[in-house]
Parts: structure tokens; C-alpha cells; sequence
């Protein structure tokens, strides 16, 4: 038995730019073979960005380890053949371009199952295949707006603010990776291939943290409240003299021995704080008194007073990503690899949080390069050496 769950599943990779990427790579990390198909010459846009001048951007790296690279342009009508004879050996077809590119090349769900009927054919755009926006061009900072997830991020005076990171891309390729390996499942039980139409509005909506609900029951609105909780407090970014920390108190009893560990324990009997609700109304003062015992300490004397070793407080030291490369609890946990590379001398990726017992690590560790795989998977459609030259000076691969 293999110790890759995804193990003989083949996936024909479409997706460019961020969130079909992510999707495919979660896949890859799982065992899955990604063969990932490029335009000729210029591959994914994400090839270009933040790297070392004449190397392949390092964001493309992370978001395309452990795949197969080919490359063919849907354009031709020689490259949609190709397509459809690569489609015959493939469990799932992943695209993330704007809805209805696909089906204007000739090459609708319906077609690529007429070709194989196994075959899962699973779509990501921006507000999917549906409905009056069908079609419109989306961008993370689109998804994020239009999702209701920006309304709820930032200042309650200031502008809405999108999420660090493209974190409405992330979101959609989870959901993505997600349906597809619900699909094959179905697939494998049912004998039907289905089609998941994925909109990247639809995903972000689907987290916003039932605000949408609890406005329909209870007429609530929902709130911008920074790093702050609608519903308790404290529970909020907090600033030391040498840095921020969080403090989450979710809990009537939590707070009371967040009050004991500041030496405030009056704090737990006041009627204004005694319950989550009180404190939520009053929390800029309750904030504002946290804040200030904060204030005086470094980030490490707050956290031995109120985390694991103290009050046992869910706390933690504000981190960037950059300083969390040496962080033991993430090396232990296998989030942070390092991989030789060719021309880099070594490469940092962000691991699979997927921590599945007895697994293998993918096969091939490292992003590939333009078309590294053409002769590879070309040759076993039957294509030779001589075919391949003839394709490439004909422009379809």
C-alpha cells in the first residue's frame, strides 16, 4: 500500500495565477500526479514575480511543487485533440479561468466527458457558471469585497480592508481541492462523474463567520471590530515594548484568570465585565486596562505570566511569516521544508498541514520547469521525438 492517499490519481491542471494552483498543489502534496498544462513559451503568469533574477518566481515554486509540466495551446485545434487524448487517461480536469472560456474552445464539461466519462471536470471563477454575474472578471481583492469578508475586516471608523495575504484565492483553492477529491470519491461509489462549478464569491461568503444568519434571526448587524470579537473581550492585539500579543478569553472562566494573572481578580466579580455579553459592551475599557499591563512588559513577561506556564490564557507573540522559518513547534510539525535546488542552493516551502499517519513525502519535491515533462507525458499518448519538434514548431506545445 502506498503512503500517498492520492496515489494513482492523475489531475490535468489548467489553473494559473494563485487559488487553482493552490488547489492542484494540496493535491500533489497528497500523492496525486498533477501534469499541469502551460502556454508555450510563456507558461502561467505566476511564473513571473518576486525571485532571483532569471529563476522561475518563488511564489510559483510553492504553489506548483510536486507537479508535471507540459506544455499546449487550447487555441489549436491540434492542442484540444491532444487535450481530449490526454483527458482518456485523467481522473479530473481542474480550470480556474473565467467561466465559459472552457466551453468557447470547444471544450465544455459535457465534451470532455464525452470523451471520458470518469472524468471529474471541476471549475473555479470568480462568481461561477450561474446567476447574473456569471462570466465578470475576479481577483482575490474582488472575492474578498464581494463575499462580505472585507466589510468585516478592518477599523469600525476607518475603510474595510482586505484580508493579508490573498486569502479569498486560498479559501477558493481549498474549497476546490476540497470538491474534487469529494468527486473522485463519488465517482469511485457511484460510477458518475459529476462537474463542480466553484464560484470564489461563494467560497469567502461560506466564511464569514454566520453573520449572515445571525443578522436574518436576530436583526443584528455585523460589525468591523479589527482584531477585536463582536461577542467578548478582551480578545484583541495588544502592544508590548518590544512587540504585539493576542489574548483570547472566550470564556467566563478564562477571564477570571486573565483578572488574577494582572493582578486586577476584582475584575472577574464587576458587573460590567461578570459575562461575555457585559464584556462585549464595555470592552474598550476592559481593552484598555489589559492594554495597559501590557504595556509595561516585554512580549516574553507577558506570555510566561498569562500562557501555558501561568494563567493558561490562549496567547501568543504576533509573528510574521519570515520570523516563523526557525519556529520549533512548525519544524516539529513538518510545516517548514527545505529542499536543494539546482540554481538556488536551497529552497524554503510552506509544508501540507495535512498530517496523515504513515505518509510519504510527494515524489517530486521541487516546482518544474517550463515543459519539463513534455517528452515524459507525450510519450505516453505514442507521440516521438520527431512529433514533438513538429508540435513545437507548429506552435501547439
Amino acid at each position: 500500500m502506498s503512503g500517498r492517499v492520492l496515489e494513482g490519481i492523475r489531475i490535468l491542471d489548467l489553473t494559473r495565477v494563485v487559488a487553482g494552483p493552490f488547489a492542484t498543489g494540496v493535491l500533489a502534496d497528497l500523492g496525486a500526479d498533477v501534469v499541469k498544462l502551460e502556454r508555450p513559451r510563456t507558461g502561467d503568469d505566476y511564473r513571473f514575480g518576486p525571485s532571483p533574477p532569471g529563476q522561475t518566481s518563488l511564489s510559483f515554486q510553492n504553489t506548483n511543487r510536486g507537479k508535471r509540466s507540459i506544455t499546449l495551446d487550447l487555441r489549436e485545434e491540434e492542442g484540444r485533440e491532444l487535450f481530449l487524448r490526454l483527458v482518456e487517461g485523467a481522473d479530473a480536469v481542474v480550470e480556474n479561468f473565467r467561466s465559459g472560456w472552457m466551453a468557447s474552445r470547444g471544450l465544455a464539461p459535457e465534451l470532455i466527458q464525452a470523451r471520458n466519462p470518469r472524468c471529474v471536470v471541476a471549475s473555479l471563477s470568480g462568481f461561477g457558471a450561474t446567476g447574473p454575474r456569471a462570466g465578470q472578471a475576479s481577483y482575490d481583492i474582488v472575492a474578498q469585497a464581494t463575499g462580505g469578508l472585507m466589510a468585516l475586516t478592518g477599523r469600525q471608523d476607518d475603510e474595510p480592508m482586505r484580508g493579508g495575504g490573498a486569502l479569498a484565492d486560498y479559501v477558493g483553492g481549498l474549497y476546490l481541492a476540497l470538491g474534487v477529491v469529494a468527486a473522485i470519491l463519488d465517482r469511485d461509489r457511484s460510477g458518475r462523474a459529476r462537474v463542480l462549478d466553484l464560484s470564489n464569491q461563494d467560497a469567502v461568503f461560506a466564511i464569514t463567520d454566520s453573520a449572515a444568519t445571525i443578522h436574518h434571526a436576530l436583526g443584528l448587524p455585523s460589525q468591523r471590530v479589527a482584531n477585536q470579537h463582536p461577542y467578548t473581550a478582551p480578545y484583541d492585539a495588544f502592544e508590548a515594548r518590544d512587540g504585539f500579543v493576542v489574548v483570547a478569553t472566550a470564556s467566563n472562566r478564562l477571564f477570571r484568570r486573565l483578572c488574577e494573572a494582572i493582578g486586577r481578580p476584582e475584575l472577574g466579580r464587576d458587573e460590567r465585565f461578570r459575562r461575555h455579553d457585559e464584556r462585549a459592551r464595555n470592552r474598550e475599557e476592559i481593552n484598555g486596562i489589559v492594554g495597559e499591563w501590557v504595556s509595561t512588559r516585554r512580549c516574553e513577561e507577558v506570555l510566561a505570566s498569562l500562557g501555558p506556564d501561568g494563567a493558561d490564557v490562549p496567547c501568543a507573540r504576533v509573528s510574521a511569516p519570515e520570523e516563523l522559518v526557525n519556529d520549533p513547534q512548525l519544524e516539529a510539525r513538518g510545516m517548514i521544508e527545505r529542499h536543494p535546488h539546482p540554481e538556488l542552493g536551497e529552497i524554503l516551502f510552506h509544508g501540507n498541514p495535512l498530517a496523515l499517519s504513515e505518509s510519504e513525502p510527494r515524489r517530486l519535491p521541487l516546482a518544474p520547469e517550463l515543459g519539463e515533462h513534455n517528452r515524459e507525458v507525450y510519450a505516453e499518448l505514442g507521440l516521438t521525438s520527431a512529433d514533438l519538434e513538429g508540435l513545437s514548431e507548429r506552435g501547439v506545445i
